[in-house]
């Protein structure tokens, strides 16, 4: 893989884990707040999804070793 293209990744990357922060800080704010439990689970589930996202960005830029 080419500098270039691992580093895109990684800005990406990088992007993705501010905003799965910013999911939980929002979800620890509904808990508090006592909003809704079905809006709570949406953002569960869109906040899973980044985790997805970041998991499968990361298996590329980190190449499998088999010992």
């Amino acid at each position: 893989m080419a500098d270039q293209e691992q580093a895109e990744i990684r800005l990406i990357v990088a992007r993705l884990r501010q905003e799965h922060e910013d999911y939980d800080a929002a979800i620890d704010a509904m808990i508090q707040t006592g909003c809704d439990a079905l809006r709570i689970q949406r953002m569960k589930k869109k906040k899973l999804v980044i985790k997805d996202k970041l998991t499968k960005l990361e298996d590329q830029i980190i190449p499998d070793i088999i010992a």
